[in-house]
């Protein structure tokens, strides 16, 4: 299997959040499925219920499905959609945490424990307080200290949150329309990786010319969702996709609290609407996992992907091999 293929086509697969854990290769993505809801900017096409998890030896190896791992009905504030998940482990235990609409349609993030990498996981009864948007993302510092980001614009919600409080009107504005960009959010975790140790705050990203934040209308750098973070040479990256452009683009920091500065892209377009990946080194290499839909043309139904990454001596990012225009959006 080359890395540019799917890694399983079974299942329809995205948003791979990957992890190397008891010295395998572990992918957590969305478990994408058939529905006849229309295309909309809330995303209500993208009707997930539930997650699976995969491993593998070897990249481009044998790909063990281990199943369903968490279920909706399982999960008891959760209404609806089960989007981009990620995972953790600390202390003995693995976490999975996941976005979901609960009762009032609101989107929160919640999190479930499991004794092995695989699952299955034991979700807890009410989501993380203080927690809202999709997308989560955690990060285990050398420190052991763990992070969780998070944040999606336009149906993820996140444009509104601007007041603390959440603004259903918001809808209509979609995100800013002035000023500098929306930011992803961060918080601590305390040590029960269950609670927010601290208050989220903004994930700054600025211009690496100027040093002032990127402005909402700079779409081509602006962050939308999928944020992602990962630690290389001692510096931290943050990677997100830039939403309605459809690039991944990353900032650097000496702080996994940022600010972080623009470093540039490391994907161009792919087929389909959404862009949502990971980064992980995986024995001496390091790879981008990310999705599109090329097995089915369709938006909603998208297949997980990989390819090898390398940093150049100033640390910027750049696939190993170049791009194919096949994966190109027109």
């Amino acid at each position: 299997m080359a890395d540019k293929d799917p890694i399983v086509t079974h299942v329809f697969t995205a948003d791979p959040s990957a992890h190397v854990f008891n010295g395998k290769l572990f992918i957590y993505p969305s478990h994408d499925r058939e529905t006849d809801i229309p295309n909309n900017d809330n995303g209500d096409q993208y009707d997930m219920n539930d997650y699976h998890v995969f491993s593998m030896e070897e990249v481009g190896g044998p790909v063990t499905d281990h199943g369903v791992v968490l279920k909706q009905e399982d999960v008891p504030w959760v209404s609806k959609q089960l989007w981009a998940p990620d995972a953790a482990t600390k202390n003995g235990k693995y976490y999975l945490y996941f976005p979901a609409r609960d009762k009032d349609g609101i989107f929160r993030v919640g999190v479930a424990e499991g004794d092995k990498p695989e699952g299955p996981f034991k979700p807890e009864p009410e989501p993380i307080q203080g927690s809202f948007s999709i997308d989560p993302a955690t990060f285990v510092d050398d420190d052991g200290q763990a992070y969780l980001y998070f944040g999606g614009i336009w149906g993820g919600q996140l444009q509104c949150w601007t007041t603390g409080e959440f603004q259903r009107d918001a809808y209509s504005t979609m995100e800013a329309q002035d000023g500098p960009a929306l930011s992803a959010k961060v918080g601590k975790l305390n040590d029960d990786m269950k609670s927010f140790a601290s208050p989220p705050q903004d994930v700054l990203l600025l211009d690496g010319e100027t040093g002032q934040p990127i402005h909402s209308s700079d779409h081509d750098r602006r962050f939308f969702e999928a944020a992602w973070l990962h630690k290389y040479n001692g510096k931290y990256y943050f990677s997100y996709s830039t939403g309605d452009t459809h690039y991944l683009a990353y900032g650097i920091s000496d702080s996994p609290l940022g600010p972080f500065t623009y470093g540039g892209r490391i994907l161009e377009p792919v087929l389909g609407w959404t862009t949502h990946h990971s980064i992980a080194e995986f024995k001496g290499k390091w790879y981008l996992f990310y999705h599109d839909t090329s097995i089915s043309g369709k938006n909603h139904l998208r297949c997980v992907k990989i390819r090898e990454i390398v940093y150049d001596a100033e640390g910027k990012i750049q696939l190993a091999e170049p791009q194919a225009k096949l994966e190109t959006a027109a």
